[in-house]
């Protein structure tokens, strides 16, 4: 059951879904759709983030969007905010008479919005904060080392003045340059030299 939330209030929906619960309707086979009914909607009148009171008020469904806006964007962002359904208009003329035809999209537009939506569910990932594989081979291009800024004779106190950091990131990460400050130098250190202990 899709059920749309169109001129609704959240005491109404509840309602609504007492009655399909009555039914026998369980609330895993409910999808609820956030919506604005009016035609066009106003991007103001989206408010996308109901569909996040949609999803704690009521667990256990599915939530959507049924979108009235122009263009695509806000569906695209309705997927990005957990929607697992959308409802857009389509239409093979936008000027034919009624409220629908100027805020649906015609057959390109409509190829256009689900294609960006099928991206932004690629993008989405799982939610892990790691390094992806790619980016495990710019590492050491990106990040840095700590090199000598100068030349440094052997048992030399690496300094603030003998030390920086340049790229790649093969030697000795800029997080343990305070560690090394104070430290003798084992041996002698060319300018733009790769720090070694």
């Amino acid at each position: 059951m899709i059920l749309s939330t169109g001129m609704a209030d959240l005491g109404e929906v509840e309602a609504a879904l007492a009655a399909l619960a009555e039914a026998g309707t369980p609330p895993s086979r409910t999808t609820l759709l956030h919506c604005s009914s009016q035609y066009p909607t106003p991007f103001a009148d989206a408010n996308l983030r109901a569909m996040q009171t949609l999803t704690a008020a009521f667990p256990g469904r599915q939530v959507g969007y049924s979108d009235h806006t122009l263009g695509i964007e806000v569906s695209v962002a309705a997927v990005a905010l957990g929607a697992t359904v959308i409802e857009k208009h389509l239409t093979l003329d936008k000027s034919l008479p009624g409220p629908d035809h100027a805020c649906s999209l015609d057959p390109p537009e409509f190829a256009a919005m689900v294609s960006a939506i099928r991206h932004v569910e690629q993008a989405m990932g799982d939610g892990v904060k790691r390094p992806t594989a790619a980016e495990h081979a710019s590492r050491a291009v990106a990040r840095k080392s700590v090199v000598a800024a100068k030349g440094i004779a052997p048992g030399e106190a690496f300094s603030a003045e003998n030390l920086t950091t340049k790229r790649p990131g093969t030697g000795i990460s800029p997080m343990r340059l305070p560690d090394l400050l104070g430290r003798a130098a084992p041996r002698r250190f060319a300018p733009d030299e790769l720090i070694e202990l």
